[in-house]
C-alpha cells in the first residue's frame, strides 16, 4: 500500500551512486515518475511539511 500525504504519493528508487554502491532514495510526487514505485513510510522516518514552499519531505526520527 502506498503511502499519501494530501494529493503526494510517496516513491522509491534505486539509485547507483559514483563509488558503485546502491542507494534507496525517496521522494514525493503528484503524479507517476518516469522511474519509481510507490512504498510505504520507511520505518524510523516522519513526514514533516517545507515551510516556505509547503513540499512534504521523509525526516529520521
Amino acid at each position: 500500500m502506498a503511502y499519501k500525504h494530501g494529493d503526494w504519493t510517496l516513491y522509491k528508487r534505486d539509485v547507483k551512486l559514483k563509488g558503485g554502491k546502491m542507494q534507496t532514495i525517496y521522494f514525493f510526487s503528484r503524479r507517476t515518475p518516469k522511474s519509481g514505485t510507490p512504498c510505504d513510510l520507511p520505518n524510523g522516518y516522519k513526514v514533516e511539511i517545507n515551510k516556505r514552499t509547503g513540499l512534504p519531505y521523509l525526516r529520521k526520527r
